[in-house]
C-alpha cells in the first residue's frame, strides 16, 4: 500500500483483469465479423470443379452440367458428325480457332481433348443466351436449311455454331463458344473446371 492509502497490488490486479476481459471481448466480438468476410461453403462450391459421368452418353446425345453457375454442354459426336466439321471451314468465322476461346490442348480441328466429346459453355457469345442443340435431322424444325450439318442455334438473335462450337460468319455472336478447362479422370468421367492433369 502506498503512502496515500492506495493498494498498488490490487490496482495492478484489477487493471490486468480488465485488460484481459476487454481483450477477450474484442476477440469474441470480431470473430463473427471476420466469419462474414470468408466465403460460404455454397460460394466456394460454385467455383469448385465438377465431375460428370459420361459413360452412358450415346453418339448424338448432349449432357448439361453446371459449373460456376453456367451450363456446360458435353456432346458426344458420332464418327459421321466428326467428318462434317472440316466441311464447315468456309462458313465459320474462326475456322482455326485462333481466338482465345479454348485452352491450348483444345486448339485443334475438333476443339477438344478427345475428338468424340465436345465440351463447351452453353452460352452464346453474343448476349449470353443459351442456344439449342439442333442435329442434322432436326434442321427443318428450325428453318436452318438443307446445308445444316448439325450444331447449335440461338433463336434469340439467330447466331449459329457448328459441331465444334465454332461461330458462323455473319451472325451476331462474335466468337466461338468457350471451351472451359477440363480433363478426363477416366474413360467415363470428366472433371470440369480443372485441367492440372492435362499433359502440356
Amino acid at each position: 500500500m502506498s503512502a496515500d492509502g492506495i493498494d498498488i497490488n490490487r490496482r495492478r490486479f484489477l487493471t490486468t483483469t480488465a485488460s484481459v476481459a476487454g481483450g477477450a471481448g474484442a476477440v469474441a466480438t470480431s470473430l463473427p465479423f471476420i466469419a462474414t468476410m470468408t466465403p460460404s461453403a455454397k460460394t466456394r462450391a460454385i467455383g469448385a470443379p465438377v465431375e460428370v459421368e459420361i459413360g452412358d452418353l450415346q453418339p448424338g446425345q448432349l449432357r448439361i452440367a453446371q459449373w460456376q453457375g453456367k451450363p456446360v454442354w458435353i456432346l458426344r459426336r458420332s464418327d459421321s458428325s466428326l467428318g462434317t466439321i472440316a466441311e464447315q471451314d468456309d462458313v465459320v468465322a474462326d475456322p482455326e480457332s485462333e481466338r482465345e476461346q479454348q485452352p491450348d490442348y483444345a486448339k485443334n480441328e475438333y476443339r477438344s481433348i478427345k475428338p468424340e466429346y465436345l465440351i463447351v459453355l452453353g452460352l452464346c457469345t453474343h448476349l449470353g443466351c443459351s442456344p439449342t442443340y439442333v442435329s442434322r435431322d432436326q434442321a427443318s424444325n428450325h428453318n436452318l436449311g438443307s446445308e445444316w450439318k448439325g450444331g447449335f442455334f440461338c433463336p434469340c438473335h439467330g447466331s449459329r455454331f457448328d459441331l465444334a462450337g465454332r461461330v458462323y460468319s455473319g451472325v451476331p455472336a462474335p466468337t466461338n463458344l468457350v471451351v472451359p478447362p477440363h480433363m478426363y479422370l477416366s474413360d467415363t468421367r470428366v472433371l470440369i473446371g480443372d485441367d492440372s492433369g492435362v499433359a502440356s
